[in-house]
């Protein structure tokens, strides 16, 4: 589990391929110190699993269901990443619920600086839209957002200084494909409506009342 509050930022050292995936060599830099084999890292909002541990160099293995779901397969040599290790139970929980199971990929549509703030648009499919909600949370790359708008083709965030200073986003372009996971209190609560509702009758305001809602 993770928060999607960025520790720091690494740097993509090797892209190899190996036995049905890819391996990973990441610099963790600063938190190398607190990692060892065996450990959870979320790589741009992907839980990954320390194979190797060579001073500062971790070693992931990618397998294939990784590569098709995320944008990992993407990054090459100098790539810069976001990390975070998993929450230990005594943390303070800052961000949101971050599985690392990243439910698919979107494209940044649009960028508009505000000053030092700035604004970003993502075009995205139907079945990430469908977990989302406005101002709810959503992790793009790893980093913990709320959402500022959503339409049919996709959806927007506001991203303050800080968050670009210390996260990719402050680096990203029109163009870059971004790994996103949506929140799991959405992705449940709209679980437990498709198996209340009838198949054939949509979600109306006068049908939540009559659940309780």
């Amino acid at each position: 589990m993770f928060t999607g509050l960025i520790e720091t930022i690494g740097a993509v050292k090797s892209v190899r391929p190996s036995r049905g995936g890819i391996r990973l060599t990441v610099d963790l830099g600063t938190i190398a110190g607190g990692a060892g084999t065996g450990d959870s890292i979320a790589v741009n909002g992907t839980c990954l699993t320390i194979v190797r541990l060579q001073g500062s160099l971790a070693g992931f293995d990618l397998s294939a269901e990784t590569l098709a779901k995320s944008a990992l397969g993407k990054l090459k040599p100098s790539s810069e990443v976001n990390l975070e290790r998993a929450m230990k139970a005594t943390d303070r929980f800052g961000g949101h619920f971050v599985q690392g199971h990243v439910d698919g990929t979107a494209t940044t549509e649009a960028i508009e600086r505000r000053g030092d703030f700035a604004e970003i648009r993502f075009a995205a499919g139907a079945e990430l839209l469908e977990g989302m909600v406005v101002k709810g949370s959503v992790a793009v790359d790893g980093i913990s957002l709320t959402i500022a708008g959503i339409d049919r083709h996709g959806f927007s965030i506001s991203v303050i200084p800080e968050t670009l200073r210390r996260t990719t986003l402050g680096k990203v372009k029109i163009g870059d494909c971004l790994n996103i996971e949506t929140d799991i209190i959405v992705k449940a609560v709209k679980k437990q409506l498709e198996n209340i509702l009838p198949k054939t009758e949509p979600l109306t305001a006068e049908k939540l009342r009559q659940l309780g809602f």
